[in-house]
Order: structure tokens, then sequence, then C-alpha cells
């Protein structure tokens, strides 16, 4: 019969504290970069630019069906090659910021498509830029529709930001792995750890559901 220890755990739970801390600031960092990335993709994506669609394309092509794990090892360990050497937190960040980038320009896409072009119109004959129209009457809508989207990728982002401990970046994962290589109580640290993981998304869940209601609770029609 295995006796279960955590104790050990506990001593150290302040590491996996830390580790969580980072792992919360990196997926949120990742995430207001990787929408900046995505909304201008989106955007390029429907502007009817042929050459600038074909390039978005294809870079949503290479990254959605490539292993998230070589991406990061491609920025970490390629690039150098080319001059450019990352910090591993650096290197981790720059690929969730890619990554995210990928999956949200699809999912900003789709919203911006669900708009009817009678609404685009009607802005244009009130007199309405086309800044203020796609600020107001394209993306506003777009991201209520798309907003239950957007908020599982950057949970699923901040579970898979975990492989970020491959090249040595701080976050939760390679607290867990630190702590357990100095205790070698393997089951008991990364129960703790898998609880935290569940416990952030649960807690993020809730966060993402109050401010949803919050902000986008006013009527799609009079």
């Amino acid at each position: 019969m295995y006796n279960f220890n955590f104790e050990p755990v506990f001593v150290g739970f302040d590491q996996l504290l830390l580790g969580a801390w980072l792992t919360i600031q990196l997926s949120c960092a990742a995430m207001i970069l990787g929408l900046i990335v995505s909304v201008l993709c989106a955007a390029g994506k429907t502007s009817g630019i042929a050459p600038l669609r074909w390039l978005i394309d294809a870079y949503i092509e290479v990254i959605r069906n490539t292993p998230f794990l070589v991406q990061i090892f491609f920025i970490f360990f390629g690039l150098p090659s080319l001059g450019l050497r990352l910090t591993p937190n650096s290197a981790a960040l720059l690929a969730l910021v890619v990554n995210f980038g990928a999956y949200g320009t699809e999912i900003i896409r789709a919203g911006i498509e669900s708009i009817q072009k009678g609404q685009v119109e009607a802005g244009t004959a009130l007199g309405l830029s086309k800044l203020q129209i796609f600020c107001y009457i394209i993306m506003k809508p777009a991201l209520r529709t798309v907003y239950p989207a957007l908020t599982s990728q950057f949970i699923y982002l901040m579970l898979t930001s975990s492989v970020v401990s491959a090249i040595s970046a701080d976050d939760l994962a390679a607290a867990g792995n630190d702590l357990q290589s100095a205790t070698f109580a393997s089951f008991e640290v990364y129960i703790v750890v898998t609880l935290i993981y569940l416990a952030m998304s649960v807690g993020f869940s809730a966060i993402f559901s109050a401010i949803e209601k919050a902000a986008f609770k006013y009527p799609l029609s009079r």
C-alpha cells in the first residue's frame, strides 16, 4: 500500500504558489498580446487584399497544424541560429502569443463575418468613419458573439503553458518539477499541481462569466 506524505509538498507550497502566479502573469500577457495579433490578422483576412490574406492563412495553417512543443523549441533553440537569443520566459511568451494569435484570428474572423452587411451600410449612411464602423458596428457585437470561445481559448492557453517548462521557463509546472526533484514525492506533488491548475481554470471561468454579464448585458435589438 502506498503511504501518502504531503508534508514535503506543504513545506514547499509557497514555491508552487509562486509558480502559479507566474503562470497567470505569463498567460494574461500572452492573451492580451495575442488578442491584438488576432484582431489585426482577422481585419487583414476580411480586408479583401489577397496577398495579405494568403500570408495570414499560411501563418494560421502552420501554427494550427504543428505541435506547440515544436513551436517553443523552434523559437528558443532555432532563432539563436539567426542571431536572435531569447530568455526562456521571453521565448515562452512569444510562443504563446503566436499560438493564441493563430487560433484567435479564426475566432474573431468568424465573429466579424457574422455581422450583417446592412449594419455596415447603415453606419456609412450615418456618416461614420471606417474606424468608427470597425470599432462600434463590427468589433463590439463580434466580440459579444465570440467572447465565450475566446475565454475558453484563454483557459486552454493557460493549461498549455505548462509545456514551457521544457525550456526552463518559470511557471507552475516548472515549480512542480523542481519540488518533485527535491522531495521525490512525485505522486503528492503532481496531485497538488493538478488541483492548483483546476482551481485557476475554475476561478478564471467564474471571472469571465462575471465580465460577460457586466460588459455584454445590453440587448441585441429593441
